[in-house]
């Protein structure tokens, strides 16, 4: 009977492979065909046009699945399109326009060096086995062990509330093989170290952020030639900045009640099923449950705190005496390229000196070597997210998308009308800076206009409202959308592919951006305080489970 039937099954294994390299060849073909389809925009002279690489570069992810492939894309149809159509003026100005400055951003090379000096970082700690010890508690009560794993990620993630990237990097590779071990998904952390990274670093009164934010705030009074307070302005935007807090509030929620919506579900049945963790990294893991916390946590905590002091004695006028607004302008003005370099390379030297040696007698030089090669493939995604932001910033695209805002919008309506703005600019393009750039400017002189402020030390709720709606805007993007690199840093810190990602997190992203659009700013468009409508909010949000029973509640 077997050898009759064998046959037949061979057969009908070798037809499902036939048809997933069929279906794979298909995908391929339609995400050539939509590059291809470029040359029908090149002489069309219509502003729509210049959306049309981010529309190659999200359609190539999701049909290659391979985010790297899908920037590429998006970035050579940019490029054809810049171009009039020419593939060798294209090809050569990728390279020499877009790739060529990408490289040589002191930002962008301090990114791509605190990314990899992390990688190595973190495997020094986690295979020198001070991460085990802290499971000696925790292994008894599988349960209580995914949701301390998760609470650590929401605390860390609130304790680095001076930069969302290093926020995203630092927590997930760090967490990482303390929620393989307990049963946390890949899926389920990256959305808690995505859900701290921005969202936090943009309602935070001292960080990386501030500089630019309050630059924005500036220019927009300055196009209606009025002086402001710009700090004075953002502290009035920060309680009305409902996406962020609600974004944040939702993550109490789904720890607490360990509500798995959607795809999450999955991921999580999966990985506590079968916990993501080759059976000699148990054996490693085990071995060091007798090892000293001290051996990750004093390397961790000089990293953090080489950070924070870097960033406030390389951007503060004067050491001392410390005051709250002189921090708030150091780390504005800090040289964050330079310290997240150095700060991650002393943390290296510390984890090397006290984890000379890996639990399996590995010498400490190939652990840093290994960690570091790990992140060479998720670097060159940031990279070719950056090649693709440079196009896009080079057709104007945000430029087009922020027309919508030309048509006079009922003053009430005018904050939610710009969130919902910022948030297409900032899923479309990926960068939360870049939509606060083309956004702000904009949005905020009409929103004086509308209200007849001549005054700039009379800050209406129409004006705090419309500066946190182009904030809360600009942050969703950052925070879900596949092009943006603190969506990819989040995904691969956390091991797992950027695209995996968006789909588990999104709809958690989108239940806090509608909280966000009718429980806020609407109401606060038509004057409603921030103090009735941020419990409102939450109150609603903390329902979600019991209204939403297509989730899973634990």
């Amino acid at each position: 009977m077997l050898e009759s039937v064998a046959p037949i099954a061979y057969f009908m294994g070798m037809t499902r492979k036939r048809g997933v390299r069929l279906a794979g060849a298909g995908r391929a073909t339609a995400a050539f065909a939509l590059l291809a389809a470029t040359w029908l925009w090149v002489p069309a002279e219509i502003p729509l046009r210049a959306l049309w690489p981010s529309v190659v570069a999200i359609a190539g992810v999701f049909l290659l699945r391979r985010v790297l492939a899908g920037l590429l894309l998006g970035g050579l149809a940019g490029v054809l399109l810049l171009e009039s159509g020419n593939p060798g003026a294209a090809i050569l100005a990728l390279f020499r326009d877009h790739l060529a400055p990408a490289l040589a951003s002191a930002w962008n090379l301090s990114v791509v060096a605190f990314t990899l000096l992390l990688g190595g970082f973190v495997a020094l700690i986690e295979r020198g086995g001070g991460f085990q010890g802290l499971l000696r508690g925790w292994s008894k009560n599988p349960h209580r062990a995914a949701q301390r794993v998760q609470w650590s990620a929401f605390g860390m993630g609130l304790l680095c509330f001076f930069d969302g990237l290093a926020n995203a990097m630092l927590v997930g590779r760090t967490l990482s093989p303390l929620a393989r071990r307990a049963g946390v998904s890949g899926q389920k952390l990256a959305y808690l170290v995505d859900s701290t990274s921005a969202p936090v670093a943009c309602v935070a009164v001292i960080s990386t952020w501030i500089a630019y934010q309050l630059a924005m705030i500036r220019a927009g009074y300055e196009s209606v030639d009025l002086e402001v307070n710009a700090y004075q302005v953002f502290l009035s935007s920060i309680p009305l900045n409902f996406y962020c807090w609600f974004t944040i509030a939702l993550l109490v929620v789904v720890i607490h009640r360990s509500w798995d919506l959607g795809p999450m579900a999955a991921a999580e049945d999966a990985a506590k099923r079968a916990p993501e963790i080759p059976e000699e990294r148990a054996t490693r893991l085990d071995a060091g449950a007798s090892v000293s916390p001290l051996r990750a946590l004093a390397p961790l905590a000089l990293l953090l705190v080489a950070m924070l002091g870097g960033l406030y004695a390389s951007g503060a006028e004067r050491i001392w005496p410390i005051s709250f607004h002189g921090a708030m302008d150091a780390f504005g003005h800090a040289d964050a390229a330079r310290v997240l370099v150095l700060s991650s390379g002393l943390a290296c030297l510390v984890a090397f000196a006290l984890n000379p040696r890996g639990l399996d007698g590995t010498h400490g030089a190939k652990i840093f070597a290994a960690g570091v090669r790990q992140l060479v493939t998720p670097v060159l995604i940031l990279i070719g997210a950056w090649v693709l932001s440079s196009t896009l910033k080079a057709l104007d695209a945000s430029a087009v998308i922020a027309g919508l805002l030309a048509e006079r919008l009922p003053v009430g309506l005018f904050p939610v009308a710009v969130f919902l703005t910022g948030t297409l600019i900032s899923f479309t393009n990926g960068t939360s800076w870049g939509t606060m750039g083309v956004l702000m400017p904009l949005a905020l002189p009409v929103a004086l206009t509308l209200t007849g402020t001549s005054d700039a030390s009379a800050i209406s709720p129409v004006v705090a409202s419309t500066v946190a709606g182009v904030f809360s805007g600009a942050v969703f993007g950052d925070h879900c959308s596949p092009l943006s690199d603190t969506t990819i840093v989040s995904s691969i810190s956390c091991g797992i592919e950027p695209l995996e990602h968006v789909r588990t997190q999104l709809p958690y992203a989108l239940l806090a951006a509608v909280a966000a659009a009718l429980i806020g700013f609407l109401p606060a468009g038509f004057g409603v305080p921030a103090w009735l409508l941020l419990p409102a909010g939450f109150g609603a949000l903390a329902l979600l489970p019991a209204i939403l029973r297509g989730g899973r509640v634990a």
